[in-house]
């Protein structure tokens, strides 16, 4: 089978050569960024986003914050909407949330 050289080259994820540059985004920097980060409704799961928050964007505003308790009230949503900078900045955040003891899920 042979491919016509004007067709634009399809871009797959997660097949090697085809995926999108990390140098390409579909994010205009700076903006406000809502993050989902999931977690055992424990003492102190808030505060200990809230400091990651922190550490990536000076500026967060922690009364921004909204909480949701799940059906059982075994787990917490935190939602928190930082000021992103750049693509790095947000990889990194979510990277330091995903690999917190307390945190669960990052969405």
């Amino acid at each position: 089978m042979t491919t016509s050289p004007d067709l634009p080259k399809t871009k797959i994820i997660g097949v090697p050569g085809t995926e999108p540059s990390r140098q390409e985004s579909l994010i205009e920097y700076p903006s406000q960024f809502p993050i989902k980060v999931m977690g055992q409704k424990v003492d102190g799961l808030v505060a200990a986003i809230t400091s990651v928050a922190h550490q990536f964007d000076p500026a967060f505003d922690a009364s921004t914050i909204e909480l949701r308790e799940s059906k059982g009230g075994n787990y917490l949503g935190v939602t928190i909407t930082v000021t992103a900078t750049s693509r790095e900045q947000l990889d990194e955040l979510y990277r330091t949330l995903s690999t917190h003891p307390m945190v669960k899920v990052v969405l």
